[in-house]
């Protein structure tokens, strides 16, 4: 029988990189259904009720000065673990925790905006059920178990509409891990590249649009 283990904590990356990352990802991420960061209200252009402005990127804050992130080293070691299931290194890219996925959900979850407090719970508790699942299957923690044991675990989760009633809540919390995952791993420039995105790239000669393209907006 395994034996539990205290786990190891992922290497932490910079605030404001994570901060700005997150900005990034929610302003072009279609997957969050969310307002746009620093939302104003129509009429007065305000800040929205409920949260204050964005944070000035290109100040150094001192810890706490901005929101509090959420995951203790435990969580943050299970999240890390889970983002690996999910998006595994493989010919065309690195590990999402790798990449530090985790910490960009990490903000997130913290953020101090209009619905961040509702996906802050289902990943905490969506957390708390996956470490409970894995010792009740396997008898240690999720980041100690080996890949097809994780898997066996996600596997039940990973599709909510033919998830079994005793993983629903598990189901809810898995889709809503896996978009969070997505969207902080393809917001990467390793992410864009394993897409195939090219944009924001400088080309040697601007030729115009293909010429079949034209004829087909009767352009040409």
């Amino acid at each position: 029988m395994q034996t539990p283990e205290t786990p190891s904590t992922p290497l932490r990356m910079d605030r404001r990189d994570a901060i700005k990352w997150m900005m990034t990802a929610a302003a072009s991420a279609t997957l969050f259904e969310r307002d746009l960061f620093g939302a104003t209200t129509p009429a007065t252009g305000k800040p929205a009720v409920g949260y204050g402005t964005d944070p000035d990127l290109l100040k150094t804050y001192v810890p706490g000065e901005l929101w509090p992130l959420t995951f203790n080293d435990a969580q943050r070691a299970t999240a890390a673990a889970l983002c690996d299931v999910i998006i595994p290194a493989d010919a065309k890219g690195p590990a999402a925790s790798t990449l530090k996925v985790h910490e960009f959900i990490d903000e997130w979850i913290s953020a101090p905006y209009p619905g961040h407090d509702a996906d802050k719970r289902i990943v905490i508790d969506g957390l708390a059920w996956l470490e409970a699942e894995a010792q009740k299957r396997f008898q240690n923690g999720f980041v100690n178990l080996i890949a097809r044991q994780k898997n066996a675990i996600c596997d039940d989760v990973c599709y909510a509409p033919n998830a079994k009633p005793e993983f629903r809540s598990g189901a809810q919390f898995f889709r809503k891990f896996r978009d969070l995952t997505a969207g902080g791993y393809y917001s990467t420039p390793e992410g864009m590249k394993d897409i195939g995105y090219v944009g924001n790239v400088a080309l040697d000669k601007f030729e115009g649009p293909p010429p079949a393209v034209l004829k087909q907006l009767g352009l040409a």
